[in-house]
C-alpha cells in the first residue's frame, strides 16, 4: 500500500523503526499519517476564519488527541512512536480558504485510507480504533465538503454502467426515426 501520509517530511531521517511485528508497519503508519494531519490542520487554520477556522481548531485538536493515542498505543506495545518531521512538504499550495477546503478533505481521505490498513489487524482492540477512527475522519470530511463516496478511503471506483468518478457523461444520441420498410 502506498504512503498513506498527507505530506512527506521535509527531513532527510528515515522513519522510525516499526512499533511491533505485524500490527506495527499499519500503526507506525497511521501515526505519520496523523502526525502529517497535525501539520497540515495548522496551515489549514492559517488560511481559514469564522466556521472554517472552527472546522479546522476541531480537527486540529482531534487529529492531535489521536496522534497521542497512537503514541502511546505504540510505546505501550514496546515499541518507539516515530517523531513528526519538522516541517511537512504539502500536496499543492494552501492559498485561499478553498484551497485550505479542498486540503481538509484530502487530508481525512487520506487517514481513512491509514486506517483502513489498520482494520485488518487481528487484534479486536486495533480494528476497533481503527474503524472509529476512519469514522471520525469520514465525518470530518463530510463537515468540510458535504459529498459522500461510496467507499472513504478506498480508490474510487464505478458500478457497471456508470462513468468512473469525475468522469463527465455524454449525451445519448437522439432516437431516429423509424422508416418503415417499404
Amino acid at each position: 500500500m502506498s504512503d498513506p501520509a498527507i505530506a512527506r517530511p521535509n527531513s532527510t531521517e528515515p522513519a522510525a523503526a516499526d512499533a511491533t511485528a505485524g500490527s506495527g508497519d499499519a500503526l507506525t503508519r497511521a501515526l505519520a499519517a496523523e502526525h502529517a494531519a497535525v501539520y497540515a490542520y495548522g496551515v489549514i487554520g492559517g488560511k481559514t476564519a469564522g466556521r472554517l477556522r472552527s472546522l479546522a481548531t476541531g480537527g486540529f485538536d482531534a487529529h492531535r488527541a489521536r496522534r497521542d493515542q497512537l503514541r502511546s498505543l505504540i510505546a505501550r506495545r514496546s515499541g518507539s512512536p516515530a517523531e513528526p518531521g519538522p516541517a511537512y512538504r504539502l500536496p499543492f499550495e494552501v492559498r485561499t480558504p478553498a484551497d485550505a477546503v479542498r486540503l481538509a478533505v484530502l487530508v481525512e481521505g487520506r487517514l481513512i485510507t491509514a486506517y483502513l490498513e489498520l482494520a485488518a489487524d487481528r487484534d479486536p482492540s486495533l480494528r476497533r480504533l481503527a474503524a472509529l477512527a476512519a469514522q471520525e475522519c469520514a465525518t470530518r470530511a463530510y463537515g468540510w465538503q458535504p459529498s459522500i463516496s461510496a467507499f472513504p478511503g478506498m480508490p474510487g471506483r464505478a458500478e457497471p454502467g456508470t462513468p468512473a468518478a469525475g468522469a463527465t457523461p455524454s449525451p445519448s444520441p437522439s432516437p431516429s426515426p423509424s422508416k418503415p420498410n417499404g
